[in-house]
């Protein structure tokens, strides 16, 4: 399985921010079981609906990952745009996913209601967008990890049956 990450941070591409810890998490995660992923790509860009559409599309059409998962920019602040740069590239949506983050998450912090992550499909890879803070990513990783092999194996056609 392969595996896009993508950072979304404004205050890391302008140096605010040095540490990039939720990606550095993120690559950890998806190395081990049950993904035991290839982390073909990895990227941080400013908060910028058309730059993070740009990544997104060039990751999924060139067929360079199974999963691209980004992180960051999915609150309630003026710029985070995470959400909609991604429902701009789906060809559908995966709703469940994202639902499924917030209400597992939501038993540990009510604060997780107020994320707006969204998750879909374009071509044959799936997009799912994550929060930007560590133990954000960690909680919501743990929810989606399971369904992931199983997603990826529906859409590259390996299982034509579910």
């Amino acid at each position: 399985m392969r595996v896009a990450l993508l950072t979304i941070s404004t205050s890391l591409i302008n140096g605010q921010r040095t540490e990039d810890a939720s990606g550095n998490l993120l690559e950890n995660l998806i190395q081990r079981p049950p993904l035991s992923a290839e982390l073909t790509a990895r990227a941080a860009v400013q908060d910028d609906i058309d730059r993070i559409a740009a990544i997104l599309k060039l990751w999924c059409d060139s067929g360079a990952a199974d999963i691209v998962l980004t992180t960051g920019g999915t609150g309630f602040a003026q710029d985070d745009c995470a959400p909609e740069a991604a429902r701009a590239v789906f060809d559908k949506e995966a709703p469940g996913i994202a639902e499924a983050m917030r209400a597992e998450t939501a038993a540990k912090t009510p604060l997780a209601w107020l994320s707006r992550a969204a998750a879909g499909i374009r071509g044959k890879t799936i997009i799912i967008n994550l929060p930007g803070s560590p133990k954000a990513v960690l909680e919501c990783y743990t929810v989606i990890e399971k369904l992931l092999p199983h997603a990826v194996a529906i859409l590259t056609g390996e299982i034509l049956q579910h």
